[in-house]
């Protein structure tokens, strides 16, 4: 491999560029479905591949190929400059990369059991069991478990002097089970709606995950919610658990927080931002027990790695501190615009994609309070669990979330079990009226595997860690 990345190196410097980067990628992916008491999916995609990325008279030009071979590299680095060079003849300004250190290392994610090492078998016989238990409540129709495992191997080098070995795993499980009754459909997902929980680990994580142990209760919950109180259309208190407290934090602060989109650079798919390079450091995002911060570095978190996809070491950095908005996710080239370095969130889905700036995992900092005396001194309110759908505009201001469950709170107790729930916002106003937030013991951090962003829409693993939380005179009931 290093005598390609020379060949794309020395090529690139002969033509003419004054920067250039390489990534050689392979991905491996098995996904597991066992669903209504048959195996209904498998299925192991793998792919390899390099990207080259350059920049020529002050733009940038992106190649890319699956063949790993001498001729390849040199047509693929020839081509790269070409459109390097055309992208010049329409630039508004030279693009300026902030000064990063020449990086010489290997990672490796911290396993104990290789997710791809564990025999078919033995996962076949967790998920058809988990999906049994619940199977067997008659008011189920519909019975789910899945697991999904990722591996991605890839070399980084670039023209400053980068060589960057990386060898990322994760994976996860869920499960689910769906009552319907008279045209009423409901659903109850454990640990997480959407395939479950994921996490940079082995499959010791999958084992602990408690899928055998929590079908039964997943399964009850989803009938009884067939016979539930429906959401009342009020405003009210609203405490989210951790779950959907981390879809929050994703989509009104995630999103809003990533540069380029401040800056007018990225658009696609998922909008761009209310907030602009003025509000650093001025803005008043949520109220003083707010704390966001950026962290690369948690071991086991879904957006945890070594190093980005511009060669950037992982970081911990502040977002809000104390709901005064302190810092964005930035790449070199707009660190450079705000005259900073850049805090490495470049990352790219595949050899065949340009890096974007992504969320790493954006986390809100836990307070000193149980959940269980957030509740107790809360007199009247409602508490939502597991997300369902949600809805943002493509400034991240305007939102609508729906959760699976919810109950009602009544004089510090949680009593009625609530259907069709769903709550509704804007940003700066809902994290303003944040007044408690759980403490540590209550803290997780919860993977989200499919973060959508760019055109071609590229997905990435990223993470939030958060423990539950109170929010004051928020609407609930929505179009009810």
């Amino acid at each position: 491999m290093r005598d390609l990345i020379n060949l794309c190196l020395n090529t690139a410097s002969v033509l003419g560029a004054s920067y250039t980067d390489i990534r050689i990628v392979h991905n491996e992916r098995e996904s597991i479905t066992h669903k209504n008491g048959k195996v209904e999916d498998i299925s192991v995609p793998s792919d390899s591949g390099f990207g080259v990325r350059m920049l020529v008279n002050g733009a940038w030009g992106f190649a890319s190929s699956f063949k790993l071979e001498h001729r390849e590299i040199e047509e693929i680095t020839a081509l790269a400059f070409k459109i390097a060079k055309a992208s010049a003849l329409a630039k508004k300004g030279d693009v300026t990369l902030a000064p990063a250190k020449p990086i010489q290392d290997r990672y490796k994610t911290n396993l104990v059991l290789d997710p791809f090492k564990v025999p078919l078998e033995k996962k076949l016989e967790l998920l058809s069991t988990a999906e049994g238990i619940m199977r067997k409540n008659q008011g189920v129709k519909i019975s789910q478990a899945s697991m999904d495992s990722f591996k991605k191997e890839q070399i980084f080098a670039n023209s400053e002097g980068s060589y960057i070995e990386q060898e990322i795993t994760f994976c996860g499980a869920g499960i689910m089970a769906m009552a319907i009754r008279n045209g009423d459909v409901q659903k109850r997902s454990y640990p997480n709606s959407f395939r479950g929980q994921f996490a940079t680990k082995g499959y010791e994580f999958i084992e602990s995950l408690g899928l055998k142990e929590n079908a039964e209760r997943i399964a009850e919950e989803a009938v009884a919610l067939l016979s539930a109180k429906e959401c009342p259309s009020t405003t009210t208190t609203l405490i989210l658990d951790g779950s959907q407290l981390a879809l929050q934090i994703h989509e009104s602060v995630g999103h809003a927080i990533e540069l380029d989109r401040i800056l007018g650079m990225e658009a696609s798919f998922a909008g761009t931002s209310f907030l602009r390079p003025k509000h650093l450091c001025t803005y008043q995002y949520g109220s003083p027990l707010v704390n966001i911060t950026a962290d690369a570095t948690i071991e086991g978190a879904l957006g945890t790695f070594s190093y980005d996809d511009e060669g950037v070491k992982a970081q911990r950095i502040e977002i809000v501190k104390e709901g005064k908005l302190v810092g964005f996710l930035t790449s070199r080239e707009t660190a450079a615009i705000l005259g900073q370095e850049s805090n490495g969130t470049m990352r790219a889905d595949g050899w065949n994609r340009i890096p974007l700036i992504r969320m790493t995992n954006i986390n809100l900092e836990p307070g000193d309070r149980s959940l269980e005396e957030i509740i107790a001194e809360t007199k009247e309110g409602i508490f939502l669990q597991t997300t369902k759908s949600w809805s943002i505009d493509d400034k991240r201001l305007n939102f609508q979330f729906a959760t699976e469950i919810g109950w009602e709170i009544k004089n510090g107790k949680l009593k009625s079990m609530i259907k069709n729930a769903n709550y509704t916002g804007i940003t700066p106003q809902f994290w303003s009226s944040c007044d408690a937030i759980a403490n540590r013991d209550h803290w997780q951090v919860w993977g989200t595997p499919n973060c959508g962003k760019g055109e071609p829409m590229q997905v990435i693993s990223v993470g939030h860690g958060t423990s539950p939380a109170r929010f004051r005179n928020i609407r609930i009931g929505v179009g009810k």
